[in-house]
């Protein structure tokens, strides 16, 4: 018996320039137990699937033409409100994808992280402290006790999406509705994130429908997998026969324009070298292969002659270049620290070049840019 259920779903945007069919006659299920993934490109109606389910969209101009959303066996399209809300942070909880706009900039972290549950249990505000904080743990949020006494705008991007996941989790919800919920994390800490997810999965039997444009995650993480393009599904099935034997055209070049080591691309394709969208004057639209995908293809395969660009002198040349920042100290005297953002960086781009710079936050990747622009001053070093 599935968990959730939607079946022809339809929910369209009314505007003054016409209508815009954000989900178009989709349906698929989420059994207990089971991470399903939904894939797409932005505006493919991923986001808008999650918040009809809940009842999120304003309306107008939102407008749900069909179809139905069964949770439980429980119709959610038609609940009434005080129902609907009952049912909301409690056994459907959503990680929403900015979380800056979702957190309230006059509460405090705790505050914020125990109101589901006052509100949806019977227990005591110490009891709902003390849940609070150990899902901050969980999620990677280091000094949790300390921090949780924080407000929004002292924690960076990535600390509020984990302060996003562990509100969505501290209820422990029947179904999760994960929108985006790692894209502000570095590898680190996303890995964390996925690892508590599958826990969840595994040890209370809670179903996740997991939305993102990360197909190496959903590949990682998900039993099923949903592909979504301009509000409609064109292709779901098992993970591994999604990945392995895709038969849609998009989907193909979905894949295909995933960036890989071993590719045999010069350069990497895009979804329109193996998809063809003609649209109709109602604004409903027939995909189809593209005709000369096979030639587009090839072309990009070619090897393309290439300069030497070792051996051209370097456009930049960054040379033992050190930022430090003084931290603490006050007026008792207390000792400052020295917080070592950039120590001692060599690197150098010649022209045409492309160099990644990665790491985890907090490494100094942004500081070492700003230093560069001269927007951060250098303890030491030389930028030529």
């Amino acid at each position: 018996m599935s968990l959730l259920k939607i079946k022809n779903l339809k929910t369209y945007f009314h505007t003054r320039a016409g209508i815009n069919r954000a989900v178009d006659d989709i349906s698929f299920s989420i059994d207990k137990g089971e991470i399903v993934g939904v894939v797409g490109e932005s505006g493919s109606g991923k986001s808008v699937t999650c918040h009809t389910m809940l009842g999120l969209l304003p309306q107008p101009p939102a407008k749900v033409e069909g179809g139905s959303v069964t949770f439980d066996n429980e119709e959610l399209l038609n609940l009434p409100q005080s129902l609907l809300r009952a049912i909301r942070g409690k056994r459907i909880s959503m990680i929403f994808q900015d979380p800056m706009s979702c957190l309230n900039p006059y509460l405090k972290i705790l505050d914020q992280i125990t109101e589901p549950i006052l509100i949806h249990e019977n227990v005591s505000r110490k009891t709902a402290e003390t849940r609070a904080i150990e899902i901050m743990k969980k999620v990677g949020i280091r000094d949790a006790e300390a921090r949780a006494h924080s407000y929004p705008h002292e924690f960076s991007g990535g600390m509020r999406q984990r302060v996003m996941i562990a509100m969505a989790l501290v209820t422990k919800p029947d179904l999760l509705l994960a929108d985006e919920p790692t894209t502000a994390l570095d590898v680190t800490v996303q890995a964390r994130i996925l690892k508590i997810l599958r826990n969840l999965k595994d040890d209370l039997g809670i179903a996740v429908l997991f939305v993102t444009h990360d197909l190496g995650v959903v590949a990682e993480l998900a039993d099923r997998v949903v592909v979504m393009y301009r509000g409609k599904i064109v292709e779901q099935g098992n993970t591994r026969d999604i990945f392995e034997k895709p038969s849609h055209p998009y989907v193909k070049g979905l894949i295909a324009c995933r960036p890989t080591l071993d590719t045999q691309y010069q350069i990497l394709p895009t979804v329109d070298d193996f998809l063809k969208t003609e649209i109709r004057k109602d604004g409903s639209f027939i995909l189809s292969e593209h005709p000369d995908s096979k030639e587009r293809l090839s072309k990009l395969k070619e090897k393309k002659e290439s300069s030497n660009k070792d051996a051209t002198p370097p456009l930049l040349k960054v040379s033992g270049l050190q930022v430090h920042f003084q931290t603490g100290g006050g007026f008792l005297g207390e000792p400052r620290k020295t917080v070592k953002a950039v120590d001692g960086v060599d690197l150098q781009i010649s022209s045409g070049q492309t160099l990644g710079l990665v790491g985890e936050s907090g490494c100094g990747k942004t500081t070492l840019g700003r230093a560069i622009l001269r927007l951060q001053k250098a303890k030491s070093g030389s930028i030529l």
